[in-house]
């Protein structure tokens, strides 16, 4: 096993291993919370918290071993079976607080053992430092803050009345840092059945029982931890990303050296396994039909593929010639379908129109490719779906954006109804009934004057004619595109990766359906989605409904609403008078981050011409809530929303 970690010591992969076992609890603890992922952050949990996460029972906690998150970590990192135990109880432990401080501080100390590594250290720390720069050459941009978003997030941290000190984390060098990131990584996402040496099932050896399953791939509550892992040790999440490239290129060159050598399985199997302990193979395990997301499998970037030739030498504990096989390998269709098959990828991609006819009523359902950052490697996923629509572009212009460390696709789903229902709302506005109302100031707000107003101007309600019946069927279009997309999720058509899900107006909807879904599926739709963004949802605010969907979504779940929207109040009528919307008013169910978009979102349509400024301002690459309860935007930044291309034509 010593070659599997060998930039760590036996002490320093012990202490790994607590630290990623306490990151996975405090994460669900931010999951569980009444703040969700804002400030004060869930340090040291009430003695009931911590109790109730410690029960076998309900809400799994993500650091059980029946989780299936962690003892295949355990066995990766060659701690001893005997100690895994009381790493899993000091997870939920009440004083976590300290065990933090006391692991951290094992990391930091060296004995001749680390003293011996420090070398392999410093070059995988080079290594890390190369790929980043690679990317950044490239212009793919990994985070779209950089390096100050991290460090600000550990500022807040420090600022707080009863935080834990730094100083621990502020030992550690760099190298050790790194090190234990890239291990812990590579760990996550190797395949659990060559750890655990059992490749037949899909149980861990060293459980007391044998119903624990590993899903393959890499697990979204694990990535959510090591995004708090990451902040603990004060280091920029774009190591990170340039961490999740090295493991896929030297998956790469490790599965396409199997392929070269399969007539001597033996030696091929051997030489394979030894390379994924270096550089952290992602499963093997195959999914059945559906998908609808290539996954990686193409030319790498010139400068990633270069980047990786140039550190390859400089790196030995890679292995010999590791990264600079890896670079080899990344730009050739052996490499390609190399890695298609490592993440559960049926190798092509099948297109949304032809899962679409398996289920009826639904004519258009597909991913267009957005941005740089296909065929490049990435580890995590993000898929975008507008809800307001006048022209075909307005389902992907609006998110061009910097693709961070994500693969990001576009849904296109029922744009002729979608397009449809948006011409309405815009032709409604223009009618002499609802002008009229307008320039009286009867709907300035929705929480404020809409229930008058609709009980005065009798010929408004007849005017919603035009967009009722449109309303309807888009509405029932939405949930079965909902459906569609928990089903490719469910199949592993995103590759078994982690996946952000962002959308607005019917778009959100979509996506609350999708969750939904996935939470009827019990644990097959849990570690999926790492984090949502759902901004002004016709949905109601059943709380039944909203605290299950937040179980299938590991990390930060933000709610956006504007009190100005009254076309969504008035278009849904029914159900804002009845239970109020998500799109109006803040969701009062704990793990629910609700930003107030008033400011910025003076009606229903403006989500499609302000969504760039809407999603910088809740900075979604923290693992905090650092933005404030209420967003505003600058006049210079109203301004060129007002000039967006997307949107309705002028009157």
């Amino acid at each position: 096993m010593a070659a599997a970690t060998a930039q760590l010591s036996s002490t320093h992969r012990y202490a790994a291993g607590g630290l990623f076992a306490l990151a996975l609890s405090q994460a669900q603890l931010h999951q569980h919370s009444e703040v969700g992922f804002g400030f004060p952050p869930v340090i040291d949990p009430p003695e009931e918290v911590a109790f109730s996460l410690s029960k076998s029972d309900g809400d799994l906690p993500w650091s059980h071993e029946k989780s299936g998150l962690l003892r295949h970590v355990f066995r990766y990192l060659g701690i001893d079976q005997k100690a895994w135990v009381g790493l899993e109880s000091t997870a939920v432990s009440h004083e976590a607080k300290d065990h933090i401080s006391a692991f951290l501080k094992m990391l930091a100390e060296d004995d001749a053992e680390s003293q011996k590594l420090a070398e392999d250290e410093a070059a995988l720390a080079k290594a890390v430092d190369a790929m980043v720069e690679s990317t950044k050459k490239e212009q793919v941009p990994i985070s779209s803050s950089g390096s100050e978003e991290p460090r600000s997030e550990m500022e807040q941290l420090a600022n707080e009345e009863d935080s834990w000190g730094l100083n621990e984390a502020k030992a550690l060098s760099k190298e050790r840092k790194v090190a234990v990131t890239y291990t812990l990584l590579a760990a996550c996402v190797a395949d659990p059945h060559e750890v655990t040496g059992d490749t037949a099932s899909t149980s861990v050896e060293g459980s007391s029982k044998g119903d624990i399953t590993v899903k393959a791939g890499y697990d979204a509550r694990q990535r959510v931890a090591l995004r708090l892992l990451v902040l603990w040790f004060d280091m920029d999440w774009i190591n990170i990303g340039a961490m999740e490239l090295m493991v896929t290129y030297m998956a790469m060159a490790a599965l396409k050296e199997k392929e070269e050598k399969h007539a001597h399985e033996e030696e091929v199997a051997e030489t394979a396994w030894e390379k994924w302990k270096r550089g952290g193979i992602i499963g093997a395990a195959a999914v059945t039909g559906g998908t609808l997301l290539a996954i990686t499998g193409g030319l790498a970037a010139p400068a990633i593929a270069a980047g990786m030739a140039a550190i390859g030498s400089a790196v030995p504990i890679l292995g010999a010639g590791g990264l600079t096989a890896a670079a080899a390998v990344a730009g050739s269709a052996v490499g390609s379908a190399a890695v298609a098959a490592s993440f559960g990828a049926a190798g092509a991609r099948l297109t949304g129109m032809k899962m679409a006819r398996r289920m009826s009523d639904v004519d258009e359902f597909q991913f267009e490719t957005l941005g740089g950052n296909h065929q490049q490697g990435r580890l995590a996923v993000e898929i975008v779906v507008s809800g307001i629509a006048f022209q075909p572009d307005d389902f992907v212009k609006p998110w061009e954006a910097p693709d961070d460390d994500l693969e990001r696709y576009a849904l296109r789903w029922e744009s002729e109804h979608v397009i449809a229902v948006s011409s309405a709302v815009q032709d409604w506005l223009t009618t002499t009934a609802t002008k009229e109302v307008i320039k009286r100031g009867a709907m300035y707000t929705v929480l404020g004057g809409l229930l008058s107003a609709l009980s005065t101007p009798l010929q408004l309600l007849g005017a919603t004619d035009l967009i009722d019946s449109r309303w309807q069927i888009a509405i029932d279009r939405s949930e079965k595109a909902g459906k569609l997309l928990a089903m490719a999720l469910l199949q592993g058509g995103q590759g078994h990766r982690p996946v952000t899900l962002t959308g607005f107006a019917l778009g959100a909807r979509v996506i609350f359906t999708c969750l939904e879904e996935l939470a009827k599926h019990g644990d097959a739709g849990i570690g999926i989605v790492e984090r949502v963004v759902l901004l002004g949802t016709p949905q109601n605010l059943d709380t039944t409904r909203w605290e299950s969907v937040r179980k299938v979504v590991a990390g930060r779940f933000v709610n956006g609403f504007s009190t100005n929207d009254w076309v969504l109040g008035v278009v849904y009528r029914a159900n804002f008078m009845s239970q109020g919307l998500a799109g109006l008013q803040a969701v009062d169910v704990h793990g629910i981050e609700n930003v107030d978009l008033s400011d910025i979102v003076d009606g229903h349509t403006s989500y499609l011409t302000s969504l760039k400024h809407i999603l910088k301002g809740i900075e979604l690459n923290s693992f905090y809530a650092t933005q404030p309860h209420k967003l505003h935007m600058s006049e210079k930044d109203k301004n060129e929303a007002a000039s967006s291309p997307a949107g309705p034509a002028p009157q």
